[in-house]
């Protein structure tokens, strides 16, 4: 299924899997370090991947989630609660 056009880089991120992945840095112009973080740093911090059932259905979040667990066995994966 396609996916629509987002209009912002934020409204890309609010749509991840996983509230650990919702997450976003950019440099301004100035100089000056942008931090977008809709659903906190714990998760980030904390190794513990949580679902975010925003746009992402069950199977994707799922999917990734078996990928990611892979990568980084300490990782703490919660379960879908969509």
């Amino acid at each position: 299924m396609p996916c629509p056009p987002y209009r912002s880089v934020e409204g890309a991120i609010d749509s991840f899997a996983a509230t650990a992945r919702c997450l976003g840095v950019r440099l301004e112009t100035g100089g000056e370090w942008v931090l977008y973080a809709p659903c906190g740093l714990d998760d980030v911090f904390s190794l513990v991947l949580r679902p975010h059932p925003v746009l992402a259905p069950r199977e994707v979040y799922e999917a990734k989630a078996a990928r990611w667990a892979g990568e980084w066995p300490e990782l703490t994966v919660l379960p879908w609660s969509g």
